[in-house]
């Protein structure tokens, strides 16, 4: 496990030009490390805006806490030349404190950036990550895997491959499509170097996050890729082609209650036999070379990595970026829920935190502690449960879509 120690962890969470002559900044400072608390911890934020370097005083500062506590608490305070806001809170059992403070205009609404977006800070802090509990998982999970890979392995590996125009030259590009089981294929775009020799690539599965749409081609020099989209679509089409899907039969896909009952009619089933059929297709190309063969995606792309190693121990990488539906029964234990599904007992098979009880190959997590999309504890749950090698990387003021620049970064790993 690697920590840099700081007395006061300090980075500019929003540093953008707005309706001002100069740049105005919302710094912020935390007393520890963002995730160095421990339970019954007393935690300040001492928050100074900023203008052009120098302290701005006169403007309003709101801010808000909730966390895995239930705590909630809300304030307001206002921007001196001479002293930060300061925020104290306490943080009385393992989990996440959130804390949201917002720039204010003379009349009460958000100062703006240049984006349009509020002027703010999103962040936190964590108290003993690694003594989360999970929630339970279900009593037959493996078993349940066991017999869908059975029905996978009932559809053969038939592979149908279009080759399509390469930006790159140096690469040659396939339209895939994969026989699976389930309702629809495997669909992605695979890229290779031209000429590459049997037994020479290594490979990469990668997968996208939350939406619908094709793959897009990804190029890597020295491996093969395939990007596979989730819904075993087809790639390359018009935009009216998946707005149609995205607002009909793909609409809020996941979200259905009635379907998540139940581990066999989950949507989540289809994607992941997709998922190991992708892995089944790229070990059967006569480039691989056999040993390495990383899986990698964000958001809900993180979800299918962390799945993909979880069930095929052929994969020797994990990458997984802000990774979706980790510790899905949280909520039920009073933690912050993120945007993720209501909880249903088919949904404890496809849970990502449960799932890294199974990953023993190498896994980088990356977590923003203002990313209530996909919450970090969660992600601190996931993280404990891997066997294998792991790192998680914390970023203070970073949010499911956005990383400030230069974020405070907390780095813990098991070599």
């Amino acid at each position: 496990m690697r920590r840099h120690l700081a007395m006061w962890a300090m980075a500019a969470a929003v540093g953008l030009p707005v309706a001002w002559a100069g740049t105005i900044v919302l710094d912020w400072q935390t007393d520890k490390e963002p995730v160095s608390y421990v339970a019954g911890d007393t935690v300040t934020f001492r928050v100074q805006l900023t203008e052009d370097g120098k302290p701005l005083a006169g403007k309003m500062l709101k801010w808000q806490r909730s966390g895995d506590d239930q705590q909630t608490a809300k304030g307001e305070a206002t921007s001196s030349e001479t002293q930060p806001v300061e925020i104290t809170t306490r943080i009385d059992k393992p989990g996440f404190v959130r804390i949201e403070v917002t720039v204010l205009d003379p009349d009460g609404t958000p100062t703006k950036d240049t984006a349009g977006r509020p002027l703010k800070f999103e962040g936190g802090v964590g108290a003993e990550p690694g003594k989360i509990e999970g929630y339970p998982e279900p009593a037959d999970f493996d078993a349940f895997w066991q017999a869908q890979k059975a029905r996978l392995a009932a559809v053969p590996v038939k592979a149908h491959l279009t080759e399509v125009p390469a930006k790159d030259p140096r690469f040659q590009l396939f339209d895939v499509k994969v026989d699976c089981a389930g309702n629809h294929p495997v669909s992605g775009y695979l890229a290779l170097p031209k000429g590459a020799a049997p037994k020479s690539l290594p490979a990469q599965v990668s997968f996208r996050g939350y939406g619908v749409s094709g793959a897009d081609p990804e190029w890597r020099d020295g491996a093969m890729v395939l990007q596979v989209n989730a819904h075993g679509i087809e790639n390359g089409r018009e935009a009216d082609f998946y707005k149609a899907l995205q607002e009909g039969e793909l609409k809020g896909y996941a979200f259905n209650s009635t379907e998540n009952a139940k581990p066999d009619t989950a949507y989540f089933n289809g994607m992941m036999l997709r998922v190991l059929r992708a892995l089944e297709f790229i070990k059967s190309r006569p480039e691989w070379d056999g040993k390495t063969l990383i899986a990698s995606g964000g958001s809900q792309g993180g979800l299918q990595a962390v799945t993909a190693a979880a069930l095929d121990h052929d994969v020797t990488q994990c990458n997984a970026y802000k990774p979706w539906c980790c510790d899905l029964g949280g909520m039920n234990l009073g933690r912050l829920r993120g945007w993720r599904p209501d909880y249903a007992e088919g949904l404890g098979y496809y849970d990502t935190a449960t799932m890294g009880k199974r990953v023993t190959c190498p896994t980088f997590i990356t977590a923003g502690l203002g990313d209530y999309v996909c919450p970090p504890s969660g992600l601190s749950v996931l993280y404990h449960h891997v066997k294998g090698p792991k790192t998680i990387e914390y970023m203070q003021g970073s949010t499911h879509g956005y990383n400030p620049p230069n974020p405070t970064r907390q780095t813990l790993s098991v070599k």
